[in-house]
């Protein structure tokens, strides 16, 4: 019988299903780019967190991947009988294996015993990390190892970093050993219901749904998904789907399509998606999406942001996981027509954050309303800022009181059958303008690529021909972003003012 990693029996519990394709179809896994950041993430907070547990550097290091399986879990064994820190010291034992990320000597009336410590770049505890922490504290039982208590290191929002490589308060803890310890005649259970699913000639037929996102998105999805007779109108398209008795009649009579859910169920936005939806037609509210921008008078700016976050903060001052403003674009509409362009962006590797504010506050002038889309995550921001830096604080907020928002706009007033539910900007704009394509941009197409390539260019090993590479994607991205804020805007107002072109923009 083969041992099963810890991944792996939390692969079944997510799904049955999924543990059978991971072993025997692996070819079929469609990964999530933001994986490979998590991960790079994950390992960046263990790597901290080996130095914060052993700050004497007494404590040893195994190296599964370099080492083998087996030479990992012979030199483990042989670690842990000499009462020093050992990190990812492997066991295996009732047909399961894990590694933990941190084992600490404990004397326990004159014995030696463990404190067995996970560390996660989550920001609290979450019901998959209790599942994680019962199965490893089982696995490390049954191998016959004496664990004293067990804990689950995650990081603490709230911290500030200070700078200078002092990471002291990153990391905070739960105990979770009474949890831990009560649970291990269900992970037995687990593991010897995993072996029979991977022992299955056949995959499980097991339908798709809620599981397939929780707790992460499954991999297979669109595999799975391929073998089901799909909806024509999925109910999935109908936004907010928030009430009881909808999510109870979708349960319940396991509804796919949204022709299945009666109208007096829905709220009138739902309806107008269902209906306009079904019959193919846009629906337009001309006349009233006019009449909310029409206080709003030209030279106007079209404002949108780029930010980055960090599990580990990289500048002093900032959180884990705080949102970093690194690169803004603005257009601004003169009464004329002229559209001229204006930008921000830092890939120095310095804290790219005030001389964000103070280039804004130039670019936005004094009074001219300010267009963004989706509104709080801008004006947040730009919050944050004012609280960071309070020689700027009057001058950002006085921004924010400018700002505009056009999702409400589009949300009220307009909806093409493509959007398929959705008013993001992405699914609004090639409705309106499709000669505005993000798909045919090179290298940075959405906000997540946007930031995945910043961290990728302040990289000190990243090469200037890339760097530079990185800087043309990332300005022809969030200078699109802009463009398109312009031209919602047109089609909402009415002002179709001829000439309005990205040629004209400088």
């Amino acid at each position: 019988m083969r041992n099963l990693y810890k991944s792996k029996l939390l692969s079944w519990r997510q799904c049955p299903k999924r543990l059978w394709l991971e072993l025997h179809r692996p070819s079929l896994r469609e990964e999530d780019p933001s994986i490979q950041a998590r991960f790079a993430a994950g390992n960046q907070v263990g790597e901290i967190a080996r130095r914060l547990y052993d700050p004497d550097g007494s404590g040893t290091c195994i190296d599964v991947g370099s080492e083998g399986i087996a030479a990992a879990l012979a030199r483990s064994a042989e670690l842990l009988t000499e009462g020093r820190p050992v990190f990812e010291a492997g066991f295996a034992a009732r047909g399961a294996l894990a590694f933990a990320d941190i084992m600490l000597p404990k004397r326990v009336r004159g014995g030696l015993a463990w404190r067995m410590v996970e560390v996660k770049s989550a920001t609290s505890v979450k019901d998959y990390h209790r599942d994680d922490i019962a199965i490893q504290t089982f696995i490390a039982g049954q191998a016959g190892l004496p664990i004293a208590s067990v804990a689950l290191a995650h990081i603490n929002s709230a911290w500030v970093y200070p700078g200078a490589e002092r990471y002291d308060g990153l990391l905070t803890e739960a105990d979770l050993s009474e949890d831990a310890f009560s649970r291990g005649h269900e992970v037995r259970k687990w593991i010897g219901e995993a072996h029979e699913t991977a022992a299955l000639h056949q995959e499980p037929e097991i339908a798709t749904g809620a599981h397939c996102a929780d707790p992460f998105d499954c991999p297979f999805h669109g595999y799975c998904s391929s073998l089901e007779t799909q909806a024509e109108y999925p109910v999935s398209w109908l936004p907010d789907l928030r009430a009881r008795a909808v999510k109870d009649l979708i349960a319940r009579e396991q509804v796919t399509d949204m022709r299945e859910v009666p109208d007096d169920l829905l709220n009138h936005r739902q309806q107008r998606v269902k209906a306009n939806t079904i019959s193919g037609q846009v629906y337009f509210d001309a006349e009233g999406a006019a009449a909310e921008l029409a206080p709003y008078r030209l030279p106007a700016c079209f404002l949108d942001f780029e930010t980055v976050q960090f599990a580990v903060p990289a500048w002093a001052g900032t959180r884990p996981y705080q949102q970093i403003p690194f690169q803004f674009s603005l257009h601004r509409l003169s009464r004329t027509g002229k559209l001229e362009h204006k930008s921000f962006l830092d890939l120095s590797g310095k804290d790219p954050s005030h001389e964000f504010a103070k280039t804004l506050i130039e670019a936005c002038g004094e009074r001219e309303p300010i267009f963004v889309y989706n509104a709080g995550f801008e004006t947040a921001r730009i919050w944050e800022l004012a609280e960071r830096f309070p020689d700027l604080k009057k001058r950002l907020l006085a921004i924010n009181e400018r700002i505009v928002d056009l999702l409400p706009v589009a949300r009220n007033h307009f909806y093409h059958p493509a959007q398929q539910g959705s008013w993001s900007i992405k699914k609004v704009l090639p409705a309106i303008a499709p000669d505005l394509a993000y798909d045919a941009l090179d290298g940075v197409q959405d906000g997540s690529m946007a930031s995945a390539a910043f961290a990728e260019a302040i990289e000190a090993e990243t090469l200037p021909e890339r760097k530079a590479q990185i800087e043309d994607q990332l300005n022809k991205y969030c200078k699109l972003d802009t463009l398109a804020l312009v031209r919602l805007w047109q089609h909402f107002s009415g002002r179709d003012m001829k000439g309005i072109s990205d040629a004209q923009a400088s």
